[in-house]
Parts: structure tokens; sequence; C-alpha cells
């Protein structure tokens, strides 16, 4: 939702003027806090944003009360919609089309390259997050720039160099994704393999029509049916099945009928069932496992917890 918050926020400027950390929070109905980050994300962004303190002051563009969108230079725009482009729902693909449509006509090519340039997953597949690449910033500029890169590359302990054309860049779980077009058709990579990558000078090619979105659903689907070996039965407090769609996405193979205790029998899909009740155990007694294994591995954690915490002073 940032990237809505962000359009909402350079709107209300420009209707008032100047506005206050406090007033954008009351307008948005969110904290000051939030507020002042999203003041400051845009003035990070390179959108045109000022602040000045004392009585009277606040936030304002640049220009004055009457500065529109369109007074957003070519890099501005660029930047902003790069920073923007992760939020992958309705109302930020919607705030986003809004934003485009009130650039200059000059702008909105760029901008919309940027826009489609990154891809966040929410969906998780229980890995653990991983640092951010050396390769992601030349690879997002080479993304958003149509530009060839040729990348150095290991796969399974195997080096190999080969030109590419980059497509998109994807965030899943934590871990970037490049999908890109080369000699032997589209591929994805993962950046935390890619050695060393440097552009060409050279146009990437880039199939006509692609759609970021689509082409990483058919990757997802082909990994996880490489990763995917079991299923894992549980029974759920209904409370918690959004939070476990909205985590497992695809994954929640099966949702059940409830029982005459009211809890909901699910399948879900994952590579043995100890590392899916390890990814799920956060939700505690609200999901309760059939498989002997996951809950073995559950007992373990839960008296591995205690020898640590059992016996801790209470925080005074």
């Amino acid at each position: 939702m940032r990237a809505d918050r962000l359009i909402a926020v350079l709107l209300l400027l420009q209707r008032r003027g100047t506005v206050t950390a406090g007033q954008v929070a009351s307008e948005l109905e969110i904290s000051p806090r939030t507020a002042r980050r999203d003041l400051e994300a845009l003035a990070l962004a390179g959108v045109p944003v000022y602040s000045t303190a004392g009585r009277g002051g606040g936030w304002s563009l640049v220009g004055g009360a009457r500065t529109d969108l369109t007074g957003l230079t070519e890099g501005e725009a660029r930047a902003l919609f790069l920073g923007t482009a992760v939020g992958d729902t309705p109302a930020a693909r919607a705030g986003l089309r809004k934003l485009l449509a009130a650039l200059p006509a000059q702008w909105r090519a760029d901008a919309e390259r940027a826009a489609d340039a990154v891809l966040v997953d929410a969906a998780s597949w229980g890995a653990d997050p991983a640092p951010e690449p050396p390769s992601l910033p030349v690879l997002l500029r080479a993304v958003v720039d149509g530009e060839q890169v040729e990348l150095d590359y290991r796969s399974r302990g195997a080096a190999s160099t080969r030109p590419a054309d980059p497509l998109g860049l994807v965030n899943k779980d934590g871990r970037w994704y490049l999908l890109a077009g080369t000699a032997a058709g589209e591929r994805t990579f993962r950046l935390d393999r890619v050695v060393d990558v440097r552009p060409t000078g050279a146009p990437a090619r880039r199939p006509e029509g692609f759609d970021l979105r689509r082409a990483w659903a058919g990757r997802r689907g082909e990994f996880e049916q490489q990763r995917v070996v079991e299923r894992t039965r549980a029974v759920v407090d209904p409370a918690v099945l959004p939070r476990l769609r909205a985590l497992l996405a695809h994954r929640l193979a099966e949702v059940g009928e409830p029982g005459d205790d009211g809890r909901v029998p699910v399948v879900v899909l994952g590579p043995v069932p100890e590392v899916v009740a390890l990814e799920l155990a956060g939700f505690g007694a609200r999901v309760e496992f059939a498989d002997p294994a996951a809950r073995a591995q559950l007992a373990r954690l839960a008296a591995e917890l205690h020898s640590l915490y059992g016996s801790a002073p209470a925080a005074g």
C-alpha cells in the first residue's frame, strides 16, 4: 500500500501547498511517524519537496501550492516509480496508474518501465532472507534502461559467462531473481549466484507484450514443482486462515469444512513436514499438525525454548 500512500501525500501537498506530518497522518489515517517516513521517502526519491521548521512550517512542494505532478523531472519520476514499484497490490497499482497519467508525456514511457521493473512476491517458500546482492543496482538500471548485460554466473559449482537481456527483477522471500532473455530462451537467475555483471551498451531485446507478473507466475510454478514433495496435514483455528492464505498462497492446497470443535482441516505443500512445522510454529496452538515428524519437530523446539526461557525471571 505504500505506493498508494505516497501518491496520496503528493496530491495532498499539491492541494494544500504546505502540510505538517500531523495533518498528513490525520488525512490518511496513519501514524505521524509513518507520515514523516513517507514525506522523507518522497524527498529521497528526488521529488521536489522540502521541510521548514518553526511556527507555520511544514512540508511543501518547491514552487508553492499550485505546483502539480507535471513539475517532476524525468529522473525524479523514474526514481519515484522505482521506489514504489514493489507495492504489488491492486490499490498500489491503481495509484501508480493515476500518477503515471499525471506525468508529462515525454516521461511516461521511462516511468512505466521503472514501475514494471520490480515485483515482490509475498507468498513464502520458508527460506531465510539473503543479504541484498551487490549486482542489484546495476541490474535494476539495466532493466529500466533496456540495456543488455554480460553475466558471470555460478550455478551448482559451475561458472559461466553469458550475455543476457534483463526483463525484470523479483523479490521472493527476501531473495532476488532476474528474469532475462538468453540465447537459450528466457531464463531465471538467482542474484546471489551472480559473480559479476557488466552492461554492454547494446539494447536489450524485449519480447512483445512481456508481462513480469505472468512470466514469474510460470517460473514460480516450475520451481515449486521441484521444491514441493510432500503434503502436510493440520487442523487450524479459522481465525488464522486469512493469514495462512497470505503467507502460503497456493501452497495452502486444501481447506476443508470445520469439524465439531470448529477447527478447519488443511493441507500445506512443502519440502518435508518438519520444515512446514517450523515455518508455521509462530501460530502456536492455533495450528495443530497430524504428521508425527512435524509434531516431533515442534516438541523438540518447545523443549529447547522452555530450557532457554522457562526459568527466566519476568521482566520488571
